[in-house]
């Protein structure tokens, strides 16, 4: 392979983009009870896992892997139907790699480093001059040939994505400290009390989970780690820090090569949009803010798409036109095939083939594929899983306490209302 380094070749072209889209997903509760947090609904009719695959596609690279493990079933055929068209004979593919004890009868992946380390047979059959970590659980838009400039630049053993966040939220993630070439210094996991950045201290430099490696260098690094007693197979816990201390660990900061979409978001000025939805409040505030006038998040950028599997159903339809039984949509998304029905639609973001009867209100609500909202239904704040039929008159939003005892209500009062919950009314 030609050394892409001494070239003005795109990057992408001798890069590998491994997803790691195994997590359960635990916050988002009863939404990840049958399907793992990256196959989750998003925006009308994407899944989480599209951000990252997409914005893979759309920066060049065209070798792509994806690690599945926990509840895989429907990401799996997601990325069937949606991500088949990589061909072979145009030096691309597309392989989806569950856990299938391949180093050893008995271990499934034991942690995100592990997930590489089983799978570097197939990796090596590839060939990848880069490798590109991702996780597969975000929702932003990146250009990664931007990062993998600067780690090959750079001379890093290991580039690592990073974005500001406000000190106390960076509790969750991994957080680090660089030097004035933005060299890592340090590196904690998940810190109880995280360290400020010097020149901010109320704000801290959290990794987005994106590591660059050269491939050869990756594979020695896991190795090493594997035959490491005590080590928790882990990039955040073990790999990055090791690198740290003995190898040189970059701070790639996301700003540099997100996607700030269309000319009316203000250029360099616009937000550098970057979600972790992984609670029910963070999901619902993150879908809901897409029914503003100019959301930060731009879906209907061409430049930048965000490609997906989507059934075809005919267009959205809105009848009855009575004084109380006004079929209509207000600052909401409504997508394929839904049929509102002489029912109030305001600020909600609806997915495909879900139908409003009449007299129902609906207001700040995230309903998932194929729900039935009963006539006279009036649903403040909810999130909706896929294929719930409300009841008609169900009340949902007014009563907080009649809330809590029959859904999954959060801090912030949203509802999260799934089939067993519907179920367990009529007992």
């Amino acid at each position: 392979m030609p050394n892409s380094s001494v070239t003005n070749a795109p990057l992408a072209r001798h890069a590998m983009a491994y997803i790691l889209a195994g997590g359960r997903g635990s916050r988002l509760m009863e939404l990840t009870d049958i399907r793992a947090k990256p196959a989750v609904y998003f925006g009308g009719n994407t899944r989480i896992i599209d951000f990252a695959l997409s914005n893979a596609l759309n920066s060049g690279i065209r070798r792509i892997g994806v690690a599945t493990q926990y509840k895989a079933h429907s990401l799996i055929r997601h990325l069937q139907r949606g991500w088949n068209f990589f061909r072979a004979e145009r030096n691309e593919s597309f392989d989806i790699l569950p856990a299938s004890q391949r180093v050893s009868e008995t271990m499934w992946y034991e942690g995100t480093a592990d997930a590489v380390y089983q799978n570097i047979d197939i990796i090596s059959s590839i060939d990848p001059e880069y490798i590109i970590i991702l996780a597969g659980d975000h929702v932003y838009k990146m250009d990664y040939e931007i990062m993998l400039r600067q780690h090959v630049d750079s001379g890093a053993d290991v580039t690592v994505g990073c974005l500001e966040v406000p000190r106390m939220e960076a509790v969750g993630f991994g957080v680090m400290a660089v030097d004035e070439t933005d060299r890592i210094i340090s590196f904690l996991e998940k810190p109880a009390d995280p360290p400020g950045m010097p020149d901010k201290p109320h704000m801290a430099l959290a990794s987005m989970g994106i590591y660059v490696f050269n491939t050869r260098f990756l594979f020695e690094q896991l190795r090493r780690d594997a035959e490491t007693p005590g080590s928790n197979r882990d990039f955040g816990k073990d790999i990055i820090p090791y690198l740290v201390q003995y190898g040189k660990a970059v701070a790639h900061r996301f700003t540099s090569s997100c996607v700030r979409s269309g000319a009316e978001a203000g250029g360099s000025d616009a937000e550098a949009y970057w979600r972790d939805v992984g609670t029910v409040d963070a999901y619902w505030e993150a879908n809901i803010d897409l029914t503003a006038i100019v959301p930060s998040l731009d879906l209907y950028d061409r430049d930048w798409p965000i490609s997906t599997f989507s059934e075809t159903w005919p267009p959205a339809k809105f009848v009855h036109d009575e004084d109380g039984r006004r079929g209509h949509a207000i600052n909401s998304l409504v997508s394929s095939g839904c049929i509102v029905s002489g029912a109030a639609l305001r600020r909600s973001l609806v997915f495909t083939a879900v139908h409003l009867h009449s007299h129902a209100d609906v207001e700040g609500a995230v309903i998932l594929p194929f729900v039935e909202i009963g006539r006279g239904a009036r649903l403040r704040n909810v999130v909706i899983d896929r294929g719930v039929r409300i009841p008609d008159g169900l009340v949902v939003g007014e009563d907080p306490e009649l809330d809590a005892r029959r859904f999954r209500r959060t801090e912030k009062g949203v509802s999260l209302i799934t089939k067993p919950m519907i179920e367990r009314l009529a007992e």
